[in-house]
């Protein structure tokens, strides 16, 4: 029966639906991914789930095939105008992030080797497609026995990051609910909180006029645009192995320079409605590469990961620190932005909420607490996790051979 690939697939989606069930109930606190991976791990080693399942659904072909798509479609979610305007948030989360890599780089090197630290470093400072370049070098290296301190670092990081955020962003609101009396009440860009605001919370707005595309309205359809992406990421892909840059760096460049151009529209794969099926495929390609994880191995790499983990937290912090103080903010509001990089988004937006709800006391001040902390969360968590980790994981894993 676990060889018809309808029934494969399913089980994994109902792991998939649990992962996503828990994090919803737990407020992301408890990411899907580490449901989802952890699970099942533990369901293959007692033996409930063979080794051939993912295989067997064949899903995992079609997630590596929209993986440069997906890269490219991440370009096209940049919102280059806010980020214009919020430059700072964007200066802290680069310097977060490479100073975190350089600290473990320079830190756990010494301790657990090279490999080890670049294994961890990419998934470290952004999410699943720095996982996804990470895991694909390992294995092709034949290094999988390292494969498992990318998952582990993918799956534990929000548990430290979101806690240190929390820390941090709740001194800052103490700060700007005390000066709410002393400045007047300056609100969120109202884009930015339009754009990734969760389904179901979303404000009646005024939409902001649509750029001038390349592709009138009307051919604008879901299988026009998918072919858009899949030109994208077949050029991406052709690139990379002629340059030897790796195909997501071309990739985001790809998507990037479309979208400003006007080749591509925002958020090209939510208009093509394959987004979820974009990110169940690539949860798709990730699974398999545990295969070769035994018990062992996982206690094994625990020293390392746990490692990695702190000190590139430490690192993180430091380079928020630094940041902060470059661009003349407040530490504890640069800090929670360079942090970003463990959990992104939709973890930034609701530790803003949280907080705010937590600190305001009336709705005034927690929505003045609310709109003051979102667009530089907002922006700090988009530059590592979609642009930043991925070049940082690609650089790195160039080096090894």
């Amino acid at each position: 029966m676990l060889n018809e690939p309808v029934v494969a697939t399913m089980i994994i989606l109902a792991l998939i639906a649990v992962g996503e069930v828990v994090s919803i109930k737990t407020r992301a606190r408890v990411p899907m991914l580490l449901v989802v991976l952890l699970g099942y791990l533990v369901l293959l080693w007692v033996g409930v789930f063979p080794q051939d399942l993912v295989a067997n659904s064949t899903f995992s072909t079609v997630g590596a095939v929209l993986i440069a798509p997906l890269i490219v479609h991440m370009g096209t979610l940049i919102p280059m105008k806010i980020i214009r305007q919020q430059y700072k948030s964007v200066i802290i989360a680069l310097l977060g992030i490479i100073i975190a890599a350089g600290t473990i780089l320079l830190t756990v090197s010494p301790i657990f080797g090279y490999k080890t630290a670049a294994a961890g470093t990419g998934p470290l400072t952004g999410g699943i497609i720095a996982f996804v370049v990470t895991s694909e070098k390992l294995q092709a290296l034949g290094l999988t026995a390292l494969v498992t301190i990318p998952v582990l670092i993918l799956s534990l990081q929000s548990l430290i990051g979101l806690p240190l955020t929390t820390h941090f962003l709740r001194r800052y609101a103490v700060k700007v609910k005390a000066e709410m009396g002393n400045k007047p009440f300056v609100a969120a860009t109202a884009e930015a909180a339009v754009q990734y605001e969760p389904v179901g919370r979303k404000e009646n707005t005024e939409e902001a006029p649509a750029k001038k595309s390349w592709i009138p309205d009307r051919y604008a359809t879901p299988s026009i645009l998918l072919f858009q992406l899949f030109f994208g990421g077949s050029i991406a892909v052709v690139a990379g192995s002629l340059t030897g840059v790796h195909y997501s760096i071309w990739a985001l460049v790809i998507g990037l320079v479309g979208t400003l151009s006007g080749f591509y529209r925002d958020k090209m794969m939510e208009r093509a409605n394959s987004f979820g099926v974009g990110m169940v495929g690539v949860i798709f390609v990730i699974i398999p590469s545990m295969n070769q994880v035994t018990f062992g191995l996982f206690l094994q790499n625990l020293p390392a990961v746990f490692t990695i983990l702190l000190i590139g937290a430490a690192g993180i912090i430091l380079g928020g620190y630094v940041g902060s103080k470059l661009v003349k903010w407040d530490v504890t509001k640069g800090i929670p932005v360079a942090l970003t990089a463990m959990y992104g988004f939709p973890g930034d937006y609701l530790v803003c909420e949280e907080v705010s709800r937590s600190v305001g006391e009336t709705k005034e001040e927690q929505e003045h607490i609310f709109n003051e902390i979102l667009s530089p969360m907002l922006v700090g968590g988009f530059t590592t996790v979609t642009i930043a980790s991925i070049v940082i994981a690609s650089v790195l894993m160039g080096t090894l051979s």
